[in-house]
């Protein structure tokens, strides 16, 4: 279900960010921006051959002294460790074989974590060959040369990449109970609405051995059904960088958010919405996830027959973006409203999986296009042909045009409300595919 996580780790200037563009850059380019979303490019969708993954880049600051440089890589190596199924070790043949990158070498070895060392700069090999097998040293296995620049060596790095990746990993899993991620910055009290959720629900209560990463999953059961709460809270280690713990919070929640069907998005009532909240949210929105927005602390707010109606607007105009996200006021503190959050999330899951006969979508068509002429360029209208939905978590849907450029992002946008006026799918992003009918103009 969820996709396999890779992440980079090294020192400063051995060109990760490099690296992370060449593999993700022409994936960023054609995924449009959503609006108010501030893209942090920390994280990237791949595919290599037929597997899909989510590579992550954990470069960040590079401090002067080498003593910073040092714990900072054991920073980021412990949190490649902790999150990522994969870790590329990225090595620089012009500097050579350095201190910092043994010591690395020397954690990431005793992680039993798969690394695959790749030594990057070598823009060519028969130049290079001799000075690539010095880190041969580090013990972790074949170094792998590539030019991240020039595009060298990164397919052979690549095959080498995926044999790490689990058995049947991308595909669904035959665990069907739903998995829920609450996520959000620290302190918005994540910890207390898992604690008090499970403090109502002692029947059964299990953390569940052998998870890869460092998030705590609890199973919680509740009128006869199974649900599995992926905690991210608490996951800060102490560190004095403040960007860099904004930066490891983030990659956290990217993988927290990866595994789960529905995201709760944990807003601190006395602070509002946040510029991090946004980036949160806009996550879970580009992964189509079903996102439903706790807004904590209610009970800390003064309030009169206006503030929820206030309170609701500035959200929705702050995630502009996810109209469709359902919104609900609680205290962690008092237990105000948790019990609702079983209703919103069992409701969101079946939104998430509702299928629209193809018949009636058409119908919906139909009637928008009646309603609002399709736009046209130069004197060339749209025509849509046909529409259907081909998958659910996200319900995504196949639109057949005569000339995709002449679909609009705001028609698109026009057709969803009409189908969501129909069929409600509250909680959960829709996801449009535009296909051109070859032949037909």
């Amino acid at each position: 279900m969820s996709k396999p996580i890779v992440a980079i780790v090294g020192r400063p200037n051995v060109g990760k960010s490099t690296l992370f563009n060449a593999l993700a850059g022409e994936n960023i380019s054609i995924v449009k921006d959503t609006p108010g979303v501030t893209r942090d490019r920390i994280y990237a969708d791949v595919t290599w051959l037929d597997h899909s993954f989510t590579l992550i880049d954990t470069g960040g600051i590079e401090p002067d002294s080498s003593d910073i440089i040092l714990s900072q890589m054991r920073e980021q190596a412990q949190i490649a460790i902790d999150t990522a199924d994969v870790i590329i070790f990225l090595t620089d043949v012009r500097q050579g074989l350095v201190d910092a990158d043994s010591k690395v070498a020397d954690m990431l070895r005793r992680s039993r974590k798969p690394v695959v060392l790749v030594v990057n700069k070598v823009d060519s090999f028969q130049k290079f060959m001799g000075d690539v097998y010095e880190f041969y040293n580090l013990g972790i296995g074949d170094p792998v040369p590539v030019s991240a620049a020039s595009r060298l060596g990164i397919g052979d790095m690549l095959d080498e990449v995926v044999k790490h990746f689990p058995e049947g990993s991308g595909e669904e899993e035959e665990d069907e109970r739903p998995r829920i991620a609450i996520v959000g910055k620290p302190n918005v009290g994540k910890s207390s609405i898992i604690n008090k959720l499970i403090g109502e629900n002692r029947v059964i209560v299990s953390n569940i051995a052998g998870t890869t990463r460092d998030a705590i999953d609890t199973e919680v059961r509740r009128n006869g059904r199974d649900y599995i709460f992926i905690d991210t809270a608490g996951l800060r280690r102490k560190n004095k960088i403040k960007e860099e713990l904004e930066r490891y919070s983030i990659i956290r929640t990217v993988t927290a958010v990866e595994r789960a069907d529905v995201v709760i998005l944990v807003i601190d009532a006395t602070e509002g919405v946040t510029e991090q909240d946004a980036k949160i949210a806009g996550i879970a929105h580009e992964r189509g996830k079903g996102v439903i927005i706790a807004v904590n602390k209610w009970d800390a707010i003064e309030k009169n027959d206006k503030t929820v109606y206030e309170y609701t607007n500035k959200i929705r105009t702050v995630l502009s973006y996810m109209p469709y996200a359902e919104i609900t006021f609680i205290s962690a503190v008092t237990g105000q409203r948790l019990p609702k959050l079983f209703e919103l999330i069992d409701m969101v899951i079946q939104n998430q999986n509702l299928r629209i006969a193809t018949g009636v979508l058409n119908e919906i068509m139909t009637e928008a296009v009646a309603l609002q002429q399709p736009p046209s360029d130069k004197g060339k209208r749209l025509k849509l042909f046909y529409i259907t939905q081909v998958a659910v978590k996200p319900p995504t849907f196949v639109i057949f045009v005569n000339d995709k450029e002449l679909m609009h992002f705001s028609y698109t946008r026009y057709l969803e409300n009409k189908i969501r006026d129909a069929f409600g799918f509250r909680g959960t992003a829709l996801k449009f595919l535009i296909r051109e009918r070859k032949g037909e103009q």
